[in-house]
């Protein structure tokens, strides 16, 4: 076996081993974003930019209740839509989207949100974290949706060295079974949300040592041809 191989088996033995105790501590990892439909879901997921899951929780009661269709959103008056959405931030340009999302589902997609990516990534204001969540969320099929905190806690365990949220996502299929990647992403976002901080790491709650090279006074992982216990 070559060098290369033997250290990807290893990282995928550790990985393995992390997503276990990230099942222990995170036994059921639902998204935080209320819906009811793929449409709800995808909207939702688009208000969250730039904000919390609370934030927007706190919106779409009522702008699905104004608004429950993509015909219905599609048709919306701009600035009731603004006020709306003012509580989100940036609630101009997100109104805009919004309704733009709902014109293309309306116009392209009969008012069904499209279940595979490479349609989902047509509408506006929708990228590839954003499809992915839908896909996995709403329509139950594999996908790997990295954010910010997917991404912090990859690069901290040593899966990725990559900041590129594609690279990363490349990086973390190679290393998970595909029937796993939507529900590994969910359980690394949550850790990373409520544990592995940004600025100060909650090292001391963490489920993870001795597996995270980041773990205060860990010892460099080549040190250990098992990959950790």
């Amino acid at each position: 076996m070559r060098k290369a191989d033997e250290s990807l088996s290893r990282k995928r033995s550790r990985l393995l081993k992390i997503l276990d105790r990230l099942a222990r501590s995170i036994p059921d990892p639902a998204t935080e974003l209320d819906f009811h439909t793929p449409f709800e879901l995808l909207v939702a997921t688009v208000l969250s930019a730039q904000t919390t899951d609370k934030t927007v929780n706190r919106v779409t009661p009522r702008l699905f209740t104004r608004y429950p269709t993509p015909s219905a959103l599609s048709q919306a008056d701009l600035p009731e839509l603004e006020e709306i959405l003012r509580p989100t931030g940036f609630f101009r340009r997100k109104a805009l989207h919004a309704k733009a999302l709902a014109e293309a589902i309306e116009s392209r997609f009969q008012g069904a949100v499209p279940p595979r990516m490479e349609d989902l990534l047509t509408l506006p204001g929708v990228g590839r974290k954003t499809a992915s969540v839908v896909l996995y969320h709403a329509f139950g099929q594999p996908a790997i949706f990295v954010d910010t905190h997917v991404g912090r806690v990859s690069r901290r365990l040593g899966l990725t060295e990559s900041s590129d949220p594609e690279g990363v996502e490349s990086d973390l299929a190679r290393l998970i079974p595909k029937e796993g990647w939507g529900i590994a992403a969910s359980r690394l976002l949550l850790h990373g949300r409520t544990v592995c901080l940004a600025r100060a790491p909650r090292c001391e709650a963490c489920t993870l040592p001795p597996l995270c090279p980041a773990w205060p006074g860990q010892p460099p992982l080549q040190n250990d041809p098992e990959g950790l216990d």
